[in-house]
């Protein structure tokens, strides 16, 4: 199995930051990678590392209002994806999450981030929502006016 799963330090951080595009092909997530889940919620931020380099990580939190978990980001380097890093990122994560009394799981993507959208129902989660766009079930206007998401699910058990 490919590298160390490891919590996500500073290092680790700045380096997912300067390399975005290792991970993404673009810098069109760069917003979306908030300090937030080094300094707030380090404990639930991942990163798998080959030696000092960052291969591919995933950022959650725990809700504080319900006994949910939820996967916030999943990076994979261009370089190592389709080596299940994906997969054993979520599942570690699960295991967390199932040890500190979450029942379920979520997550989001946008309609035509297929990749996302196969990769997520291939562990299992599943896609709500009552509107279609592309279609790919949604949840209308979930990130504000407009801002249609697939929403993912899952039972914990």
């Amino acid at each position: 199995m490919d590298g160390k799963l490891l919590n996500l330090t500073k290092s680790d951080f700045d380096q997912i930051i300067s390399e975005i595009t290792e991970f993404w092909g673009d810098d069109r997530t760069l917003a979306f990678h908030h300090p937030i889940f080094l300094y707030q919620f380090g404990n639930t931020a991942y990163v798998i590392k080959e030696n000092d380099r960052v291969i591919a990580y995933l950022f959650g939190f725990i809700s504080q209002t319900a006994p949910v978990a939820y996967v916030h980001l999943i990076g994979i380097r261009n370089s190592h994806k389709r080596r299940g890093l994906g997969r054993r990122l979520y599942e570690h994560f699960i295991d967390y999450a199932i040890k500190h009394g979450c029942k379920e799981l979520k997550a989001i993507t946008t309609a035509t981030n297929h990749t996302s959208i196969a990769f997520h129902k291939s562990i299992g989660m599943i896609l709500n929502g009552a509107e279609t766009e592309n279609g790919v079930p949604v949840v209308k206007d979930y990130s504000g006016p407009g801002q249609h998401r697939v929403v993912f699910s899952r039972t914990l058990q």
